[in-house]
């Protein structure tokens, strides 16, 4: 491969990592031409993107990126799958759900939710993080409770004043 193709192949990495917020290191090697394909299409079923990387070019990448990843030097070793995605868990699932009926991909570590796992190990945190969505959603639950608590209790507190407004109007005829 020649240098001015190495160079283009970093700098799409390198515009993808900056585009994403999220991505997932993985080996998938030795898995068959089934095998991988299925993975793939639950990726794109999935929206994430995954390409196969060399190592060397994958570091050069993530050197030029404004993420401070480089504990995650160490574990690009072998064959490396990169995994992009705009939702922090949905990879971990998709590797835990796959990995029921195949022993791979491997988790060799993530960047997510501006934190770094390394091993494979961190797949169950992985799958228990939280989305960015899924807490807001969760605080606007949060804050909603209190609020619809105070609503019933004035609602069923102007039921019991009305009832008692009637039964001494009723009272004074």
């Amino acid at each position: 491969m020649k240098r001015e193709e190495k160079d283009i192949i970093v700098n799409n990495l390198v515009d993808q990592l900056n585009e994403t917020t999220h991505f997932y290191l993985a080996d998938a090697s030795e898995l068959d031409a089934v095998a991988t394909s299925l993975l793939r299409r639950k990726c794109f079923e999935s929206k994430i993107q995954m390409l196969v990387v060399k190592n060397t070019l994958l570091k050069r990448a993530l050197e030029q990126t404004e993420y401070q990843v480089e504990e995650l030097y160490d574990i690009l070793k072998g064959s490396t799958a990169i995994m992009f995605t705009e939702t922090g868990n949905a990879p971990a699932k998709l590797i835990k759900e796959f990995r029921k009926k195949f022993e791979k991909p491997v988790l060799k570590g993530a960047y997510v939710e501006e934190s770094i796992y390394i091993g494979d190990d961190q797949l169950d945190a992985l799958v228990n993080v939280k989305s960015k969505d899924e807490l807001l959603g969760d605080l606007i639950a949060l804050l909603q409770s209190p609020v619809k608590k105070v609503l019933s209790q004035l609602q069923s507190g102007g039921n019991i004043l009305s009832g008692v407004v009637k039964t001494l109007s009723d009272k004074k005829e």
